[in-house]
């Protein structure tokens, strides 16, 4: 699944619509989602899908409330805007909409972080 991006407000509509895409994929494997409490993972209307997705092997696990060191997003998100966001992404949304695009597709091969 490639990465999206949205020029609008992502709420809980949003979320359900990327899960069910993503639910969509048959991989033939059970798939696990590590979320943290976001008001948006939390509303009726995301939980009342749950079933739903892991009927389709998609499994859904929820961080601790307040463990921004389990949250490995923050993580990336660090190494994304101080380590490898060029300087000249600012110059423009889409501009940085691209090139935040290309460092989610190269996550593995041109980009990586290491746990040691």
């Amino acid at each position: 699944m490639n990465p999206a991006s949205f020029d609008c407000t992502v709420d809980s509509d949003v979320v359900i619509a990327c899960f069910d895409k993503f639910s969509e994929i048959n991989s033939g494997k059970k798939r696990i989602v590590i979320l943290d409490n976001a008001s948006i993972h939390t509303r009726y209307k995301f939980i009342e899908n749950i079933d739903k997705w892991e009927k389709k092997g998609v499994f859904l696990k929820f961080l601790p409330t307040y463990s921004p060191e389990l949250n490995i997003i923050e993580m990336l998100w660090r190494f994304i805007k101080y380590w490898w966001l060029p300087f000249e992404a600012y110059s423009s949304f889409d501009n940085l909409v691209n090139e935040v695009e290309n460092i989610l597709r190269n996550i593995g091969s041109m980009f990586k972080i290491g746990f040691s």
